[in-house]
């Protein structure tokens, strides 16, 4: 969002799933996982994140000594999901000693109006408020491409999967970016929490294209996690980028409209990009 604002260079520091644009890897990171989950399975994970949710102990560590060292004027958090990265309240214990506290904000979209107000939020506490107004304005002309495109189409009934082991439908924007484009998600939960579902569920959805977008993961290997999908009856499985298009919300999220309008309605919706964020999954029995 800094970047998306032309604000690049005003970065400090990050957060250790900060990746986007490439170049902000070499920034000093600030937070770092509770949990040692690396090569642990999507059910390893749900389980041990929520026993930890489940004690009240926090997911994430905030390196309190680097954060203060910097010296950061602005503050960037968001005080939505627990389990995603560091929320508000982590961040306000990390600087209630500061001697000149910095100023924090708290992002917590709901939908796509929710992301438009974060970007102005931000854009406004850097100084680059008509940048983040030019920013809005294009994203919504994106998405209005979109909409019009598919407008005289029949949606198409679709399955977003936020998670796969057990299964979690889309929620917060997800859910609208989806109609945006052309769909229709049953268990999509517009403007609120993913919430575990069934894989009857799934099924009795009869989506003609389940959407495997697990949070946190990028296209690689939300792809290996789609393959070990169970078989759903007349539908096609589609690996996507969630982590650049679904997961967080931010000037992507257009781009993220753009994706799914082209592979509910390809005839509809070109995709000029060189990049492809998807991948078709062969289902077979198992």
């Amino acid at each position: 969002m800094v970047h998306a604002l032309g604000a690049g260079a005003q970065l400090v520091g990050r957060s250790h799933e900060c990746d986007y644009p490439p170049g902000v890897g070499a920034l000093p990171v600030v937070s770092r996982p509770a949990l040692d989950l690396a090569g642990a399975s999507p059910g390893e994970i749900d389980r041990a994140v929520s026993g930890r949710m489940e004690a009240g102990d926090s997911m994430y560590a905030i390196d309190e000594v680097l954060l203060r060292d910097l010296r950061p004027d602005v503050i960037l958090t968001q005080n939505l999901c627990r389990v995603c990265a560091p929320s508000g309240n982590e961040l306000s214990r990390a600087v209630r000693e500061f001697e000149v506290r910095p100023q924090i904000l708290f992002l917590t979209p709901a939908n796509i109006a929710g992301i438009e107000d974060n970007v102005l939020a931000t854009a406004a506490a850097i100084g680059r408020l008509a940048a983040g107004e030019a920013l809005v304005e294009v994203t919504r002309e994106r998405i209005a491409r979109v909409r019009a495109a598919v407008a005289v189409a029949r949606p198409r009934r679709v399955v977003f999967l936020e998670w796969t082991e057990p299964p979690f439908c889309g929620g917060h924007w997800v859910p609208e970016m989806v109609t945006l484009a052309g769909g229709h998600d049953p268990l999509g939960r517009p403007g609120e929490d993913s919430v575990r579902v069934s894989w009857d569920d799934v099924a009795a959805a009869s989506p003609e294209c389940v959407l495997v977008s697990p949070c946190g993961y990028r296209l690689p290997e939300a792809t290996d996690l789609a393959r070990s999908l169970p078989v759903i009856t007349g539908a096609r499985v589609v690996a996507v980028d969630a982590n650049a298009y679904f997961a967080r919300p931010g000037p992507r999220v257009a781009e993220g409209v753009e994706l799914l309008g082209h592979l509910f309605h390809p005839d509809l919706v070109p995709w000029p990009h060189a990049h492809r964020p998807w991948s078709e999954i062969a289902q077979q029995a198992r």
